[in-house]
């Protein structure tokens, strides 16, 4: 289906090992339930890799981008519980991009998600954007699909500093593409064909990182 609202939070991170177990109670029992707990926030969800890295993906879905740089989620960033501190410390190789929802799409929601990250040459980014618009809406017509999105970061409200990123390296992702679905064979193969031919003769600045992930946890906003 489509996303939730108009705006996302887009996280992918690799733990160490022994922070493993830690880092999945929490998420589940604390951190996913008061992010949804913030006003504007829809759903969170987290994947773990079938391939591809890092080995977690989370996405949150907001109503607008607003809320994503409100003063709710703002003061929940600079007020990390001591469990998030712990959490955290495990956590390597993190990407984060507060992104617009520019298109999405789709039947229902998928266990299996393609994620592909990439950065586009800065005088192609309306061409490129048509084009993987109408790329998408033929994909998501594709055998076991259920929902086709791309979404952009937006790189002010993403490098925002925050007590909870202190310390810790954290990229930003700029273009995403989520492609969700019910088998990971279908979802490799339509990644296939919305990649044939390339993404640089469209203006990308590169080929897309890759990574297949499958659904691990999902938390609902109780009010919808």
């Amino acid at each position: 289906m489509a996303l939730l609202g108009r705006a996302v939070v887009a996280i992918w991170n690799d733990i160490l090992p022994e922070g493993k177990a830690n880092f999945i109670e929490w998420h589940n029992r604390e951190h996913i339930p008061e992010r949804v707990g913030i006003p504007g926030f829809l759903r969170g969800r987290r994947y773990e890799a079938y391939y591809g890295e890092p080995a977690y993906y989370t996405l949150y879905e907001a109503e607008d981008a607003g809320v994503l740089v409100g003063k709710d989620y703002l003061d929940r960033l600079n007020s990390p519980t001591r469990w998030t501190k712990e959490a955290t410390s495990a956590f390597r190789n993190t990407t984060r991009g507060v992104c617009e929802t520019v298109f999405s799409a789709g039947l229902g929601d998928g266990g299996v998600m393609m994620t592909l990250r990439f950065d586009a040459e800065a005088d192609k980014r309306q061409a490129l954007s048509g084009y993987l618009q109408a790329r998408l809406a033929e994909v998501a017509g594709h055998y076991a699909i259920s929902g086709v999105h791309l979404c952009i970061a937006d790189a002010a409200a993403s490098g925002i500093e925050t007590a909870e990123k202190q310390g810790r390296e954290v990229g930003v992702p700029n273009w995403i593409i989520m492609i969700e679905g019910s088998e990971t064979a279908a979802v490799d193969s339509a990644t296939d064909h919305l990649l044939h031919g390339g993404l640089v003769a469209h203006g990308a600045i590169e080929e897309p990182v890759r990574g297949l992930y499958r659904l691990e946890y999902c938390l609902t906003d109780s009010s919808r």
